[in-house]
């Protein structure tokens, strides 16, 4: 029996295959996860209805599973009918989550087209869709080490 909490079996298996880089994207509800898939990344939809899956829940069950060196958000627009004046309320859990799985990893900015393109590297390996409805609930995290005793 599995001692952490990620139990899908796709997840599961495109984690094993990869390694250390390895990129795991979690997308939200509005992300063109078809498209912006990279040559060898599974595809696992979670959007079972609106708002479930969330983006949290897999960030969650996948940081119990897998060492990650860096968490990348996809930044938000400034100008235009998506802009914000501030971070996107879904940030600070991810920040939350983040430290209290993974001290010391902090969330990083990707701009939104470069976002894109670094998913469809070489290194996404899996695009998790989720039916979050909070906009910007996009991240790339990047698989790390598992340093002996863990």
């Amino acid at each position: 029996m599995l001692k952490h909490t990620l139990l899908h079996p796709a997840m599961l298996a495109a984690i094993a295959r990869a390694g250390h880089h390895g990129r795991i994207v979690i997308a939200d509800g509005n992300y063109p996860a078809s498209t912006t898939l990279g040559p060898s990344a599974e595809l696992v939809s979670l959007n079972l209805m609106p708002g479930v899956v969330d983006a949290c829940q897999v960030l969650e069950s996948i940081l119990s599973a897998v060492p990650i060196d860096f968490a990348n958000v996809m930044d938000y627009e400034r100008t235009g009918p998506y802009a914000l004046k501030e971070d996107p309320p879904v940030w600070h859990e991810f920040r939350r989550i983040l430290k209290q799985h993974r001290p010391g990893v902090e969330l990083g900015l990707i701009e939104k087209w470069k976002f894109y393109d670094e998913a469809r590297s070489k290194s996404h390996i899996l695009t998790v869709q989720t039916a979050d409805r909070r906009i910007f609930a996009n991240m790339i995290l990047d698989i790390g080490v598992r340093m002996e005793g863990e």
